[in-house]
């Protein structure tokens, strides 16, 4: 059998410094989050170095970090807004699903392309 994943020792209240409220509002559980810093910032907290540390080599959406992180979306949204409002992490709205292909448009292709044979 294999072991059970460790939960995390540190409640995500102590995460979010017992906060209510991220400093910035407008984050969704798919917000893209991204670093542009070669460098660490320095005075980071433990958690807020974890997720810079995180996003360093790529993007990932908040719903992503949080999975990494083992922490609740709610507690990462609080720690991205406070890099992102310390200039550490840039943040960009969701990509919006695509929108359905009209049929009649497919239809009208496939109808042209079976003519060119």
């Amino acid at each position: 059998m294999t072991a059970a994943p460790r939960r995390r020792m540190v409640p995500a209240y102590l995460a979010t410094g017992g906060r209510s409220r991220p400093g910035s509002e407008g984050f969704e559980r798919l917000t893209v989050l991204f670093a542009d810093r070669a460098e660490p910032p320095t005075g980071l907290e433990t958690e807020h170095r974890r997720l810079w540390d995180l996003l360093r080599p790529g993007a990932l959406t908040v719903v992503e970090a949080a999975a990494h992180l083992r922490l609740p979306v709610s507690a990462t949204v609080f720690l991205a807004a406070d890099l992102v409002e310390a200039g550490c992490l840039h943040a960009r709205e969701p990509i919006p699903p695509a929108q359905q292909t009209d049929r009649s448009i497919v239809e009208r292709l496939l109808v042209g392309l079976r003519a060119l044979r």
